[in-house]
């Protein structure tokens, strides 16, 4: 190793190596950033001393604060629970529209509702409540058995043709299959297809004859006009909503052997409170009234 010498540019002594004839300056760090890092230094150390840090067996160090993120946790949760217990209380005390005017505990509601919805529900109604075939929108404004918040409420307590619940929903469309000659399911299916303008190909003298059949046999439920009775739970057969298909040949796959859908009666096993929220929250996609 080479004796030090000062360097005559710099005038700062070198410490004496050199690497192919580079030589190094002793240099000293600034004070600023010596004073920095001896500061770190002490105050990683209080920290150690302050603040749970070492880890033991199956817990660690407390220091002397007593501090623990957990324990914070624990506290917050505990605040929130308190105050989710309110709104509960009042949602389980109060009617579905006094909820719903209630602007907090609306907001409240839906929120938990949304929740409940994507545990329960969209399995049959999507996640976005669109429905697929079989399983209503939920989103649009026809109802079956209505779309006021208490004819939600009602339905999705007691279901649809749940056979469990005494209160259930209940009004199934018979198959004609065996009441109807094919030929007049077919003129029947067209006449009602015609209603929504999805009649293409069909004769008049068939849809004259399928509106005979319906007058018939269908005007009892669905109306004169097919528009449908909620009461019933009959649809109306003129809107471009149609749970099993709007052709001509599915409309004739109803009339003859008709599918019959199935909705739990969700009381029973969610409780009246979260019951409520779900229908605060389907209330709330802006179908319904």
């Amino acid at each position: 190793m080479s004796e030090k010498e000062v360097d005559q540019i710099s005038g700062v002594s070198t410490t004496g190596h050199s690497w192919d004839g580079i030589k190094e300056l002793d240099t000293p760090m600034p004070r600023w950033w010596l004073f920095t890092f001896y500061v770190t230094i002490a105050w990683a150390l209080a920290y150690v001393i302050a603040y749970p840090a070492w880890p033991l067996l199956s817990t660690a160090t407390t220091g002397l604060l007593g501090y623990s993120s957990r324990g914070e946790i624990r506290k917050e949760l505990q605040a929130a629970q308190t105050a989710k217990g309110d709104y509960i209380a009042a949602i389980s005390s109060k009617t579905i529209d006094e909820i719903i005017a209630d602007d907090s505990l609306r907001n409240f509601a839906a929120a938990a509702g949304g929740a409940a919805f994507k545990v329960n529900c969209v399995q049959c109604h999507g996640s976005g409540a669109q429905g697929s075939p079989g399983y209503p929108n939920l989103n649009d404004d026809e109802w079956l058995w209505g779309g006021t918040a208490k004819d939600i409420l009602q339905t999705i307590s007691h279901g649809i043709r749940f056979a469990d619940d005494p209160d259930t929903r209940m009004s199934e469309m018979p198959a004609f299959g065996g009441m109807l000659e094919s030929k007049q399911i077919t003129q029947v299916a067209s006449f009602v297809a015609s209603l929504s303008d999805k009649a293409e190909g069909a004769s008049a003298e068939t849809i004259a004859a399928g509106k005979e059949v319906f007058a018939q046999n269908c005007v009892a439920c669905h109306g004169e006009a097919g528009k449908g009775n909620r009461e019933l739970g009959a649809p109306d057969l003129t809107d471009a909503i149609w749970l099993y298909g709007s052709t001509p040949a599915a409309i004739a796959a109803q009339v003859r052997a008709p599918k019959h859908g199935v909705m739990p009666a969700w009381k029973a096993r969610l409780g009246d409170t979260l019951v409520k929220e779900l229908t605060v929250y389907v209330h709330s996609l802006g179908g319904g009234k």
